[in-house]
């Protein structure tokens, strides 16, 4: 009585949570609109994050195996609140990617991380890979 979706990157067969939804959709937009390659594309990599295990939802790599992208995935039901931005932030501390983005599939953000100048500005889009 389950319902499944076909994860392209991992290549296998995951239970369809609405938190999953919005994975999957995003990889597929990314992948055919944004042109991102489906082989720099990593599904909830694991992370050390004050000692504690946790799973980011996605990341991109550049060619050179730089993390470029970082995002982090509710269900449409979660609404996007600081708690979110607080949650990528943080494992942005570990990672140090440059460029974020927080969905739950109804809402999106984008937001640039200049580490030079500590300064992040919001972005009216996702860049197509590369940016």
């Amino acid at each position: 009585g389950k319902v499944y979706i076909v994860d392209e990157v991992r290549k296998k067969l995951l239970i369809l949570t609405p938190e999953e939804w919005v994975r999957q959709h995003w990889v597929h937009y990314l992948i055919q609109t944004k042109h991102y390659p489906r082989s720099l594309i990593r599904l909830e990599g694991g992370l050390r994050l004050n000692g504690m295990k946790r799973r980011s939802d996605l990341v991109v790599y550049d060619p050179g195996g730089a993390k470029m992208l970082l995002a982090e995935f509710k269900a449409p039901s979660v609404k996007i609140t600081q708690a979110a931005f607080e949650q990528i932030a943080r494992y942005n501390m570990v990672y140090r990617v440059p460029l974020l983005l927080v969905s739950n599939g109804l809402q999106h953000f984008y937001c640039r991380i200049d580490f030079d100048t500590n300064q992040f500005e919001f972005l009216p889009d996702l860049p197509d890979y590369p940016y």
